[in-house]
């Protein structure tokens, strides 16, 4: 009798707590209320938490365009389910902040340097942990909370949402003056969805020795040393949780001289094979299989074996379908493809013997003059002289079968980089939308000292960022500055907390102190503000010119409080040129002008603490757990139920129901309108900008189509292009995509 009535109070809290999450949402509860009721004996049979969990599929399946609201009651109860287990699973109380802290450190779970903490000042900081903010999540957000971000002890998982958000925050603020006031302020943004976390921040911080840098880009030297050496650090990265770029613009072609006999190289496809089984082999941490570009120059020879990696014709032993290939373009190739006129291709390391030049390492002008004195150059014995515009059609055409190559445009990249006095970027990251200068280690030796073999290196540069996204569908105007400053201070604060893979990574971090502040939920914040995608060119212009300024304005103060990056010293940044614009003509054309002129006159006293300030990655899956479209894309649908193994999961607009009107999908947009957009964003973000191109092949999309997509794009100044992603004729299906959860925050 005791257990039954046992039974019906745990059943009466269920639904008191339907009640209670139902308060303020447009949720018809007596559904919910009627199915308990009419399955109650059924329910006897099983324990509480499967009730539970049957009652939050129930309210996941009530969702529907019309009335979506019941993802966000599915959320709530989702996370009061959580809470239940968890206190069962550790045994003490949500809300004993120091005991989880001790207890989760004992356990090697969480990271020691929390204990430098004191208790008194550990209490203090609880006071400012709100935990009803865990309520504000929906199913989606909710379910991805639970599932890949909190961490497990044997299996159970032993933290809460506020929790996590304290605890990061208190180690970003670790070795702050004033650390629990920055604490503080760090949890309030992470904790209301303002700031979202790169995944390897978010899942890796207040774990001992986690690795928190986000992308990283290596290059290949023409040697067999540097091959497996590279080799090694892509496994190193891979392990850690990094997405790797790979520059293998240096080896020499296929049929290149080796030892002095031509014909004897096997060119690039055999080295992209050990690495695409090497991406397979180490994976990410156990998630998924690593992930890794491979970007090679357009005048390469072996560019057109290079398109063929991933294509379904050709001999299968030349094919690597788990890289990800990304092609560089130049101006100058662009402009014969614009006017219809040859492109040559050489070997590099025919090149480098005639004219001791690496022609990767150039760009721009240079790059042109010795270009075309090379292509005179009749006595060279590996060349191919074609069409410009054939090659680039045929790039286009594997684009759209396979979604790739990306595309890098180097000379834009190049041009617009503040730190051109100090090397040279030679192609994007994983998701496109962060580099910055990278080189090759050289001058590997092995020596024997006491028996052993010790192997002697000349580092070079492994291009390392670190990335937050802004939430603009939760930030008001008038805070944006101090979310830019705080997300600034985040990410300068994580350089110093973290150990990266590999000791080229390492230089670059404090080289450059490159960090990757970008933004997600621009479509949220315009249907906000009462704005159409395709009209607000002029509002994200201004917008992200003053997510630039703030950027910059906050890294020079902290390089009042804490210096200048080691290679400031003739930087752009030194010279006073912000995005290739000098003091004047922030004077003349901005709209801005009496800020920007506080900030030069800033920079020119305290200089500048970050050599990379702002990247825009696509941040698909942690936009989907801060309520958010992703990125700065227009929202691909306002409305759809994602299934998979795990069930249906709902996915909603922020503003459906208040601003519907003014969210535009994706396919709906002009591609030239898109485009003009994200080279808007593009001019005012010192990296680059994860930008997808979308081909809705029901509307009568041509080759000529896709064609001047990609020479808007080039002309309109954008630094590179993602994903080339179709909806299928006859469809409303859009071809899915991969991405590297380390550039999703």
């Amino acid at each position: 009798m005791d257990k039954i009535k046992k039974y019906k109070e745990k059943i009466k809290d269920i639904e008191n707590d339907i009640l209670k999450f139902s308060k303020n949402l447009e949720v018809d509860y007596n559904f919910l209320i009627n199915y308990i009721e009419e399955n109650i004996e059924n329910f006897q049979k099983r324990e509480i938490k499967e009730i539970y969990d049957i009652i939050i599929n129930k309210t996941v399946s009530f969702t529907s365009y019309e009335e979506s609201d019941w993802t966000y009651l599915a959320g709530k109860l989702l996370m009061k389910k959580l809470v239940d287990d968890v206190e069962e699973n550790r045994g003490f109380s949500y809300g004993d902040f120091y005991k989880t802290i001790t207890s989760l450190v004992e356990k090697n779970i969480y990271d020691k340097r929390l204990l430098k903490y004191t208790k008194e000042e550990i209490v203090d900081l609880e006071k400012s942990m709100d935990y009803s903010r865990d309520m504000i999540y929906d199913y989606a957000g909710a379910n991805m909370l639970v599932n890949r971000y909190l961490v497990k002890y044997q299996g159970k998982i032993f933290e809460l949402p506020q929790e996590v958000f304290m605890v990061i925050a208190m180690l970003l603020a670790i070795n702050e003056k004033e650390r629990v006031k920055i604490a503080k302020s760090f949890y309030e943004v992470l904790s209301t969805k303002k700031i979202s976390l790169a995944t390897p921040i978010l899942a890796n911080l207040r774990l001992p020795k986690g690795n928190l840098s986000s992308c990283f880009i290596t290059a290949i030297d023409d040697n067999i040393e540097s091959i497996f050496y590279n080799i090694d650090s892509i496994a190193k990265i891979s392990k850690n949780g990094g997405g790797v770029g790979v520059n293998i613009s240096r080896i020499r072609a296929k049929n290149s001289m080796v030892n002095g006999y031509y014909n004897a190289s096997g060119g690039v496809v055999p080295w992209i094979k050990i690495i695409n089984d090497t991406a397979v082999a180490v994976n990410q941490q156990g998630r998924r299989a690593g992930a890794v570009t491979v970007a090679l120059d357009s005048w390469h020879l072996d560019i057109e074996s290079f398109l063929e990696l991933q294509t379904e014709n050709g001999d299968q032993r030349g094919k690597a379908y788990d890289i990800y290939p990304q092609v560089v373009l130049s101006d100058i190739f662009m402009e014969r493809v614009d006017k219809n006129l040859n492109w040559t291709l050489f070997d590099p390391y025919e090149i480098r013997q005639k004219y001791e030049i690496e022609l990767c390492e150039i760009y721009g002008d240079e790059f042109r003059e010795i270009y075309e004195k090379i292509e005179n150059d009749k006595t060279l014995t590996l060349r191919k002289t074609l069409k410009a515009r054939e090659l680039f059609k045929n790039i286009l055409k594997v684009q759209i079968e396979t979604g790739m190559p990306y595309i890098f445009f180097k000379d834009t990249a190049n041009e617009r980089n503040h730190n051109k006095h100090s090397g040279i970027i030679g192609n994007g990251n994983l998701c496109m939308e962060s580099f910055s200068n990278f080189s090759p280690s050289k001058n590997f030796t092995e020596n024997i000292e006491e028996g052993q073999g010790v192997r002697k290196v000349e580092l070079g540069e492994v291009h390392t960022c670190n990335l937050v996204s802004m939430n603009l569908a939760e930030i008001e105007d008038s805070e944006l500055e101090k979310i830019v400053s705080l997300a600034v201070r985040i990410l300068d604060n994580t350089i110093d907390l973290t150990k990266t893979p590999i000791k080229e990574s390492d230089k670059h971090n404090f080289s450059y102190r490159a960090i990757g502040v970008g933004t997600m939920g621009l479509a949220d914040y315009l249907a906000k503000n009462n704005i159409s995608y395709s009209k607000s060119i002029d509002v994200v212009d201004k917008l992200f010119e003053k997510i630039a300024l703030y950027s910059i304005k906050s890294s020079s103060l902290l390089a009042k409080e804490r210096g200048v990056y080691p290679l400031y010293k003739n930087s752009e940044w030194e010279k006073g040129r912000f995005f290739q614009k000098d003091r004047d003509w922030y004077r003349e054309n901005s709209s801005f002008s009496s800020e920007w002129e506080e900030v030069f006159d800033t920079v020119k006293k305290y200089g500048i603490r970050n050599g990379e300030l702002t990247a825009i990655a696509p941040n698909t899956s942690t936009s989907l757990l801060m309520g958010a479209c992703a990125s700065v894309n227009p929202t691909f649908s306002k409305f759809y139920i994602e299934k998979n193994q795990k069930g249906a999961v709902p996915r909603v607009v922020k503003y459906l129901k208040e601003k519907n009107w003014f969210y535009q999908e994706f396919k709906n947009i002009e591609l030239e309108t898109y485009i003009k957009i994200m080279s808007k964003i593009g001019k005012w973000t010192t990296q680059g900008v994860s930008m997808e191109l979308i081909f809705d092949l029901n509307k009568n999309i041509r080759a000529k189509n896709i064609y001047d997509a990609f020479l808007t794009a080039w002309k309109e100044g954008c630094k590179s292009v993602y994903y080339i992603r179709t909806i299928q004729k006859n469809t409303n299906k859009i071809n899915e995509k991969e991405e590297c959860e380390s550039c999703s925050g």
